[in-house]
């Protein structure tokens, strides 16, 4: 027999043979015959073809070999005790890595829960994939996140998405700009100004520039500006008006105005999302069940979904939650 052919039942046998001191003793303390413990002592001498202990007068005395087995066979032994650990705090939701992938907008929203989260689940750990909406939908197709947030999910049928909070989407403008002092305003109004819009893609152009058409409205002076942040500091120095997210309006530090105007603001979501193909790690159901239960201490209670528990019940239905072997 080859060393790495031990199994962990001969370490046992062994570690509890240099404890007890004798087989007999460790047979007991085993629940084990006294011929199966010299059994498996034989076995682990072949195996290592060195001798484990020399007896004298009646007594065992571990070799030096026999001695270099124990400390190894105790690391072995305590390695996979602490995993054994570990795989129950990993079945229970308590351990675990998460990966997410987020368009750049959900920066501002997943921070908030993940702080809450981590304060519950300390040893469970996340890592934050940021990308533009094209990115994002990449990273899906290759299946290389646990979980997904979109404010517009992709279609698909391996794609598994779930509403979980509002979006609404404004318009806003300049501190000061003459639309800004109007109790209402209609979008026929702003028709002369510039408009400051995302990347083509992007989840905001792509409701907006839908509203548009359905009012039958075209836009004619426009600056392309792929980031929020830049968009907000644009708006405020006076280089347009744009539609953004009411979420990065409170996080922003610019100095902007809501404008008054109707049908605003336009009704958007936030999605929970990931592959039906692949199914959830314990860790990823913990944070699910957390965002379904928790999500109102996190984020202001108004934005929540209102069916957002037994909707994300149903996510990780979908998720393969319960069918684990």
């Amino acid at each position: 027999m080859n060393v790495r052919h031990l199994s962990f039942r001969l370490l046992q046998v062994y570690v509890q043979v240099v404890r007890s001191g004798s087989v007999s003793a460790a047979a007991r303390a085993l629940h084990l015959t006294q011929p199966t413990v010299s059994l498996q002592l034989k076995n682990l001498r072949e195996a290592i073809n060195e001798p484990l202990f020399d007896v004298n007068n009646g007594k065992m005395r571990v070799t030096h070999v026999g001695d270099e087995l124990y400390r190894a066979a105790c690391d072995v032994l305590s390695r996979f005790d602490d995993f054994n650990d570990f795989l129950q705090d990993a079945r229970l939701g308590q351990s675990g890595h998460i990966n997410i992938g987020i368009v750049t907008t959900a920066k501002y929203i997943l921070p908030r829960i993940l702080g809450a989260f981590y304060r519950q689940f300390p040893k469970i750990s996340v890592t934050i994939h940021i990308g533009n909406r094209a990115r994002i939908i990449e990273r899906l197709g290759q299946q290389e996140d646990d979980l997904y947030l979109f404010s517009h999910p992709p279609s698909g049928n391996h794609v598994n998405s779930c509403r979980i909070l509002k979006n609404p989407l404004q318009m806003i403008a300049p501190q000061g700009h003459w639309a800004a002092r109007k109790k209402h305003l209609t979008f026929q109004d702003l028709s002369e100004e510039r408009f400051l819009i995302r990347e083509p893609g992007s989840a905001t152009r792509m409701i907006f520039e839908a509203w548009l058409s359905s009012h039958g409205f075209e836009l004619g002076n426009t600056m392309q500006i792929e980031s929020n942040e830049a968009i907000c500091l644009s708006v405020a120095s006076g280089l347009g008006l744009s539609v953004i997210s009411e979420h990065t309006l409170l996080e922003g530090r610019e100095k902007l105005a809501i404008l008054p105007l109707n049908d605003f603001p336009l009704l958007s979501n936030w999605y929970l999302v990931n592959r039906r193909d692949r199914r959830a790690s314990y860790a990823t159901e913990q944070l699910v069940r957390f965002i379904a239960h928790d999500l109102k201490n996190c984020i202001n209670p108004a934005w929540v979904a209102e069916d957002i528990e037994p909707a994300l019940n149903d996510f990780l239905h979908k998720s393969g939650v319960g069918e684990k072997t």
